[in-house]
């Protein structure tokens, strides 16, 4: 393929992915019921990408494991993105838990089509505590939204 094909091929699929990822955006913010005063954590191979979406949105209270010194369950909504595979995914949400309040709320893009994935996940993030909200189809892969409530008091009891 030469530079000019694969400059053009670059120019036609840009436009496409750009309204996905805000599709992602916009779906994740949506179920997870994120607003400016919540806190949220961001993590996934694509965090950065969207922290800066999420900030450039009026997002103030966003961040990353790694801008985010302290882990004091001070966050009240995780999201994870990025081409992630089941150990990724399964690393991210360690990663933020310690940094998640006892009532949130998680979304995880899952854009994995292997057969049990979606499965798999939905069973790690029950062992955490969370309960699955629903799951919805966009172009980038299934975003799936989970809630936990009261989970310091199950830990706790435990």
């Amino acid at each position: 393929m030469t530079s000019a094909a694969a400059a053009q091929e670059g120019q036609v699929v840009q436009p496409h992915s750009a309204p996905n990822r805000e599709q992602v955006i916009d779906t994740m913010i949506e179920l997870t019921r994120l607003s400016s005063q919540l806190r949220a954590i961001v993590a996934g191979s694509d965090n950065l990408e969207l922290y800066l979406a999420l900030r450039r949105r009026g997002f103030a209270r966003v961040s990353t494991p790694e801008t985010c010194r302290i882990p004091r369950g001070q966050h009240a909504v995780g999201l994870i993105t990025g081409r992630n595979s089941l150990a990724a995914i399964e690393v991210a949400l360690t990663q933020i838990s310690p940094f998640l309040c006892a009532n949130a709320a998680v979304a995880v893009l899952i854009d994995s089509r292997e057969s049990g994935f979606c499965l798999k996940i939905r069973n790690k993030l029950e062992q955490m505590g969370f309960r699955i909200e629903a799951s919805v189809r966009c172009q980038q892969g299934l975003v799936l939204s989970a809630y936990r409530q009261g989970f310091g008091q199950m830990e706790n009891a435990a």
